[in-house]
């Protein structure tokens, strides 16, 4: 008996200490869950009182209508197109740069300044320098003879260069974690394959590459959800255009609830966005599991 009355004060103990973390999250995120989830089957407009359930009609329709379809399309192409390149160039940045030499630590920050630029200011720079007639990108294309291209108002060259905006932002931050990552590993085994004679490109695919697989791994993770939740560039630069060439789900959803006003479809829209994240990151889990060393 004083067993069980001594579990039941220390579960006590710990229900009043993370009680004041729990509310707040059952407030702020379990509850507002739960209504888009019952939202996503009512024909609720966002505005009238009154709505009905439609059951799984709005799902129906998102897997029947070409602007979902072509949206998850955008979606995995954009994320494709940020993920890889800005893991890539990031490793590179940092292979240059986790040694300390002089003016490392400037190139560092000088890398590293765009991730603290809110998204919004760099993206009305960047609207200005893919300016179709008088943009830096086009005066600099004219000056070896090439004709000006219409970035954003092309469906063809449009994502390209939301791609462009976004790994440029994220490279510093991904280079940081890189580096940090370099730096713990030993120098004990670069000295033991030097005497081996081993190549340079040896112990980088030895070495170097499966002791910063758990920072690969998690870098591929909250870059790929970072991008499926990308909203800000785009709002900025192309709104979803031309054509919606450029629409992702997450702009989708946007267009759904603030401009079409159908917050049933939009709320089927925030979970199927929710679903995927979710099975993108088990994927890569169970990926991670063969080529990831802790």
């Amino acid at each position: 008996m004083n067993l069980n009355l001594q579990k039941w004060q220390n579960s006590s103990k710990v229900l009043f200490f993370i009680a004041p973390l729990m509310i707040p999250l059952i407030i702020f995120w379990l509850v507002p869950f739960g209504w888009s989830v019952y939202i996503s089957f009512t024909d609720w407009d966002y505005i009238s009182p009154d709505y009905y359930f439609v059951g799984l009609e709005n799902y129906q329709y998102m897997l029947e209508d070409g602007d979902f379809i072509q949206a998850m399309q955008n979606t995995f192409i954009f994320a494709l197109g940020v993920v890889i390149p800005t893991v890539m160039i990031g490793l590179v940045f940092a292979l240059l740069l986790h040694n300390n030499f002089k003016g490392s630590q400037f190139y560092r920050a000088v890398i590293f300044s765009p991730w603290i630029t809110p998204t919004v200011a760099i993206s009305i720079v960047w609207s200005w320098v893919f300016e179709s007639k008088s943009g830096l990108v086009n005066l600099l294309l004219d000056k070896v003879g090439i004709a000006p291209i219409p970035w954003l108002e092309s469906g063809d060259t449009a994502m390209l260069a939301v791609m462009v905006v976004t790994v440029w932002q994220a490279v510093g931050w991904t280079m940081l974690f890189y580096i940090s990552a370099l730096n713990k590993i030993p120098t004990s085994l670069y000295e033991a394959s030097l005497i081996d004679g081993c190549s340079p490109w040896t112990r980088f695919y030895k070495i170097t590459l499966p002791l910063i697989s758990p920072t690969t791994f998690f870098l591929v993770i909250v870059n790929m959800i970072t991008a499926i939740q990308a909203f800000d560039q785009f709002q900025i630069l192309t709104q979803g255009g031309p054509s919606g060439s450029t629409r992702t789900l997450l702009y989708l959803f946007y267009q759904q609830a603030f401009e079409q006003y159908d917050m049933g479809p939009a709320a089927a829209t925030s979970l199927i966005i929710l679903l995927i994240t979710g099975a993108l990151t088990i994927a890569n889990t169970v990926m991670g599991k063969r080529w990831v060393y802790y």
